[in-house]
């Protein structure tokens, strides 16, 4: 019997339209067919780096440990994004150019990946050369044989340009926009799990809650199965966001966020900027303002 295509079998399998998929979004087959390119690296991001090692990654994809190689490594918070420069030496430790054709896979829903695929544009790399790889290792791995050897490319000279200003904010920008002048032109998202938004869960912060004035949008619901949902299912999940306004996105370290910052752009949101440090820096900077509970105003910040 003939190998089925991965998204074919899937379509077989689940409804139809159970995921959307954006012209970013390449399945196995694609990749496979572009594996002689010469321009061509391919990058995973798992949740567990070891498992780069111990499970297997595709053959000639390189390793991103995603603390270490997406983050400000010496900053406070450690998620901060890194400098131009620092990302850039990292982009060529793994052979990247400026003509790379660049395949991003992750096992955590594109969640993990999102990291890096919002880095590739704060930076200015040319991103109709980025793409995603549909399923990611999970899917991979059921029709397709894993490494376990490790790849070292040939260093690449990619040069990236300054971040780009209109993509990020700082916890000044959000206090003075939001809490202080509750401008009503900007909408602010808490993409974190919602137990861990109303404060019934305290993790990476050593306060729980949310900022606020942020609604609170779980940007990994809009996924499954390795997948992005639906475009309807999409849009339900953004529904109460008005994507004609200003968006400020924050989640917990980096990822979460990156993938709402994804999502967004793609439902056609012009504007979306994502708070550099999120909660791992606002939630442990003590004099600064938390709401616990269900609503994004309460108490004293009701009035």
């Amino acid at each position: 019997m003939p190998r089925l295509k991965p998204l074919l079998l899937l379509t077989l399998l689940l409804p139809l339209a159970a995921w959307a998929e954006p012209d970013f979004f390449v399945d196995s087959d694609w990749l496979s067919e572009h594996k002689s390119d010469p321009n061509l690296v391919i990058l995973e991001v798992r949740y567990y780096p070891h498992r780069y090692y111990t499970v297997g990654h595709i053959p000639g994809a390189v390793q991103v440990q995603r603390f270490r190689d997406l983050g400000d490594n010496f900053g406070n918070p450690l998620m901060r994004f890194p400098s131009r420069e620092a990302f850039q030496k990292t982009l060529r430790r793994w052979g990247v150019n400026d003509d790379s054709l660049i395949v991003l896979y992750d096992d955590a829903n594109t969640a993990l990946l999102s990291r890096l695929y919002y880095l590739l544009a704060l930076y200015g790399y040319d991103m109709s050369r980025v793409k995603v790889l549909a399923g990611g290792a999970v899917e991979w791995s059921a029709f397709e044989e894993m490494s376990k050897a490790p790849v070292h490319p040939k260093p690449g000279k990619v040069t990236l340009k300054p971040a780009n200003p209109s993509m990020y904010v700082e916890w000044t920008d959000v206090y003075d926009d939001v809490v202080s002048r509750r401008d009503p032109n900007i909408v602010l998202v808490d993409a974190r799990p919602h137990d861990m938004y109303t404060g019934a869960v305290v993790k990476h912060a050593v306060r729980g809650g949310h900022i606020p004035g942020a609604i609170n949008v779980v940007s990994l619901d809009g996924t499954s199965a390795q997948h992005w949902k639906s475009d309807k299912e999409l849009r339900e999940l953004y529904a109460p966001v008005d994507l004609n306004k200003t968006i400020y996105v924050y989640c917990h370290d980096g990822f979460r966020m990156s993938l709402a910052w994804m999502q967004l752009k793609y439902l056609g949101a012009k504007d979306v900027r994502l708070y550099n440090g999120g909660w791992s820096h606002w939630g442990n900077a003590l004099s600064l303002p938390v709401v616990e509970g269900e609503a994004p105003l309460s108490g004293d910040y009701e009035l």
